[in-house]
């Protein structure tokens, strides 16, 4: 994993360009503090950041020359082994045993095409000298960032925004439409808008070509919802089981120590149990965050499980205090580099200093899951509307009751799921989260009937299909990557997510409703795969949680009560008299806003900072 930074820029001589790019190098160190080198064909300068993990010889540092071709990169091409051999039939030879000259060599084979066979997360920056042009791309889920700024014919670019921060065309103007996605729905970037007007990503599984002072993007991979496999569950099962171990032994492919995050949930402890069959005799780390006092929050009863069935797991533990909490709040939200939506990245930042200590380069984690396997339970407001469309209507209701059987929601919360459930039969993802966005909580800008600042549009399948497979590109996932690389790179730690490989993903999306969800039980095929492997206390688990904490209102209420100081002026573009109230509101004991509140306090320490 690295920090890649460049730029090209016909106005500036040898010594602004090098000013420049060092600057920018050395605002993101922390990505890679192994190696620092820079490249120059003015007015293209290419620089990088290394963290040795594949190959960890200098002649594998980078920026990379192959032919007239130069490489930055921040990632990793699980299959390069496969694809080396495969170029090598070709008469391709190599000089290091890394992934990032057979990107090059495979360039060369197959172009811009070249990103179809990869397996891996990337972002990456290939200058070719003859054709000049700048051919960068970003992997299929947008795992790894390449964030740009682009005016006129100067093109910056880089891994994080601090590194464009120092660029001479960064503005810090807020782009508003963002503003508002993150407080009405917690998505911190979308498509390729960031908080900033100016910077902007290269959105998930596209590719930028910058040629004769010009930018053009194109997709180059997506996923066809509208498949099906006519075959057997059981069969089905198996194939989850081979194409998941595989993802993992590619996953573990690295010259440096891997070890894992391990919460007590069915994702991580599913990669956990997993390596231990594949590689029984490795010692392997694994590493958790848990609270202890008064607002207790511990999973270790499940982790003790994994530990039980599998020998040779070394575990760390951490328990972040309150005061830790306050202490390292303003460091968490500069390595985020946006407003903190919620705050169960804190426990996160805190996994991620916990593997840091001990020296861990590399680490799997569990991301990714419940987007296209229906871990989420607002998965069945659509599952219970495709049982409806199918005119299956006792089932509908047979679905619905158990669910809120198992929420303990009493029958007016019942019938209040059922109702939002008809709301799923009527309405696609694009109305459903357009009310959601005007109406979950009280819209605080003065435009409130302004244009709705995003786009879900239909795909082929059905109500759940459909709700997976934003999940994936647009509602969810692209804010929890952004933070899982931001506090993994804070620490210098290469953080992979195996249940990303598309090839699994792919496959997932051919499957029936009932192949992730059987009764209340959510992510059944994972479950039934891995029947025997998994713990059994884990394999039946109904609860789901992520990176847990107190909340935010023990939060709010305590560590962190600094963040609702001061009156929110630098929030002038919002209703103040709105916003004055929400907070009297909640400093007066009421709790029924206190996610939205959490959202304009971190907002406002955020934006007082930029």
């Amino acid at each position: 994993m690295c920090g890649i930074a460049g730029f090209i820029d016909p106005s500036l001589n040898k010594d602004a360009a090098q000013a420049y790019i060092g600057k920018m190098l050395q605002s993101i160190s922390h990505r890679g503090p192994d190696n620092t080198s820079v490249w120059k064909e003015l007015p293209v300068v290419l620089g990088h950041n290394r963290l040795t993990i594949i190959d960890l010889s200098d002649a594998a540092n980078q920026p990379m020359n192959y032919r007239d071709a130069c490489i930055i990169y921040n990632g990793e091409i699980y299959n390069y082994i496969e694809i080396r051999k495969e170029l090598e039939s070709k008469g391709y030879a190599f000089t290091t045993s890394s992934d990032t000259e057979v990107i090059l060599a495979s360039y060369y084979e197959w172009g811009t095409k070249c990103v179809e066979r990869f397996v891996g997360m990337w972002a990456f920056a290939i200058w070719d000298s003859k054709e000049k042009l700048l051919f960068c791309s970003r992997d299929r889920f947008g795992i790894k960032p390449f964030h740009y700024i682009f005016s006129d014919t100067k093109f910056y670019f880089a891994s994080e925004y601090r590194a464009l921060k120092v660029s001479p065309l960064f503005s810090n103007e807020l782009n508003l439409n963002q503003v508002k996605r993150g407080l009405q729905l917690g998505w911190i970037c979308y498509d390729d808008e960031t908080y900033f007007e100016r910077i902007k990503s290269i959105p998930a599984a596209h590719n930028l070509i910058y040629k004769d002072g010009k930018i053009s993007l194109e997709r180059y991979w997506d996923i066809d919802t509208g498949k099906s496999l006519d075959i057997s569950f059981k069969e089905k099962k198996e194939m989850f089981y081979e194409m998941f171990f595989k993802s993992i032994r590619l996953h573990m492919r690295s010259d440096v120590p891997v070890a894992s995050c391990l919460s007590g949930g069915l994702d991580s402890s599913s990669i956990v149990s997993c390596i231990k069959n594949i590689f029984p005799g490795t010692a392997y780390k694994t590493f958790s965050v848990f609270y202890s006092g008064e607002n207790k929050v511990d999973e270790r009863p499940f982790i003790y499980e994994v530990l039980k069935k599998y020998k040779g797991i070394e575990p760390y533990y951490f328990s972040p205090t309150n005061q830790e909490v306050e202490e390292y709040f303003h460091k968490i939200s500069d390595c985020v580099e946006v407003p903190l939506s919620g705050s169960s990245y804190i426990s996160q930042y805190f996994l991620m200093k916990l593997i840091g200590d001990h020296k861990i380069k590399v680490v799997l984690d569990g991301q990714g899951s419940d987007e296209y396997l229906a871990g989420y339970m607002h998965t069945f407001y659509r599952l219970v509307a495709d049982q409806i469309k199918k005119i299956n209507l006792s089932k509908a209701v047979t679905t619905t009751f158990a669910v809120n059987k198992k929420l303990n929601s009493n029958f007016s919360k019942t019938m209040l799921h059922f109702g939002k459930s008809m709301l799923c039969v009527l309405k696609d993802e694009q109305d459903l989260y357009s009310l959601e966005y005007k109406n979950y909580f009280p819209f605080l800008f003065t435009d409130g009937d302004a244009e709705i600042p995003f786009s879900l549009p239909e795909k082929n399948g059905n109500s759940v299909t459909n709700f997976l497979y934003h999940l994936l590109f647009t509602t969810s996932l692209p804010s929890l990557l952004h933070y899982e690389d931001r506090t993994s790179m804070a620490y210098s730690i290469e953080s992979r997510v195996p249940f990303l490989d598309h090839r699994l993903v792919e496959f997932c999306f051919t499957l029936k409703n009932e192949d992730k969800i059987a009764g209340v039980e959510t992510k059944y095929i994972l479950r039934e795969a891995l029947s025997g492997i998994l713990p059994d206390a884990i394999k039946n688990r109904k609860d789901k949680k992520g990176f847990v904490t107190p909340g935010e209102i023990e939060w709010l209420r305590g560590p962190l009560k600094f963040l609702l100081e001061g009156n929110f002026s630098n929030l002038d573009f919002l209703d103040q008299k709105r916003v004055k109230g929400l907070l009297e509101n909640f400093r007066s004991g009421e709790n029924k806003y206190a996610n939205l509140v959490w959202r304009l306090a971190t907002l406002n320490n955020w934006t007082g900072k930029n």
